[in-house]
């Protein structure tokens, strides 16, 4: 049986409408992100920054404490906990309206950031990494963001190797999505995972598929804000990738995604209105 991509996520027991785009501002609170830009060394700069994609129009926030470019150094769960916890704390007091993500494989930090106020988990290994994740999600009662990855960020680079692209990316998914929906998770959130354990000409291959991930009944997540399918194909720096950004946004808007993660939230929201603008329609999701 054909599912569609569901509309709808629970959040602290309301209903959040997915029917048009949002769009999530990556908070990275790691020294060495991939894109020099979107790096920040105090509380107060975290918070002037989160204020600035408030006001640009960002529903969620999603906050990181763990570098997942290729090849990052190792950190401990303490130190990524050291990183997080705060920014999730103070976010929550200075911004309730936000919906916070946080950016982490682990089920501890996990446990200890929805403690702290955070909605939503975002792991980037599917529960690849910690095998007591699943079970975390499910007891918390968040929404889960489910990507795709093969390995860690150290091996990934690695593991590129599938019989056929997509089958391979929907039959991994949809084996974890069978365990979650067990464990009665119910909000879940598919990022196909643009950029882990992926090369350039996979990202393209699966940018053009993309519409096939709406059959698993979830909302998609798309990101691919400033990676390196976009500068390396144009022969450009990270610094540099914010129009390709917007044109590989604008395709994912086409083929249905839900939610654009991005370092960039006013350009990221203006493509959602002039995608919906092109549809005809009149009521804006978006501030």
């Amino acid at each position: 049986m054909v599912q569609v991509s569901k509309k709808t996520i629970k959040i602290q027991g309301q209903l959040l409408d997915l029917s048009l785009p949002r769009v999530m501002g990556i908070l990275n609170i790691t020294p060495d992100s991939f894109y020099a830009g979107s790096r920040m060394e105090s509380l107060e700069e975290v918070l002037d920054r989160a204020g600035q994609m408030q006001q640009d129009g960002a529903t969620f926030i999603d906050v990181g404490g763990y570098s997942t470019r290729p090849g990052a150094q190792d950190i401990s769960l303490s130190e990524e906990a050291d990183r997080v916890l705060p920014v999730i704390g103070a976010l929550s007091k200075y911004f309730p309206e936000l919906i916070i993500s946080v950016d982490t494989f682990r089920s501890e930090l996990a446990r200890l950031s929805v403690l702290s106020g955070a909605h939503i988990i975002n792991d980037v290994s599917g529960g690849i990494l910690d095998d007591q994740m699943f079970d975390a999600v499910a007891e918390l009662g968040v929404p889960y963001i489910l990507m795709h990855m093969r390995g860690t960020p150290q091996t990934m680079s690695k593991l590129t190797e599938y019989d056929f692209l997509i089958s391979d990316l929907l039959r991994e998914l949809q084996q974890k999505l069978i365990i979650l929906r067990q464990k009665g998770v119910s909000d879940i959130i598919i990022d196909p995972g643009f950029g882990f354990a992926k090369t350039t000409s996979q990202n393209f291959e699966l940018m053009h598929y993309l519409s096939e991930f709406h059959n698993q009944g979830c909302a998609l997540l798309v990101g691919i804000s400033r990676k390196g399918m976009i500068h390396k194909t144009l022969n450009t720096t990270p610094s540099e990738a914010l129009p390709g950004t917007i044109v590989l946004n604008t395709i994912s808007l086409q083929h249905g995604a839900s939610i654009l993660r991005v370092h960039d939230i006013k350009p990221a929201v203006e493509a959602v209105k002039l995608w919906i603008a092109t549809r005809g329609v009149n009521e804006n999701i978006v501030n």
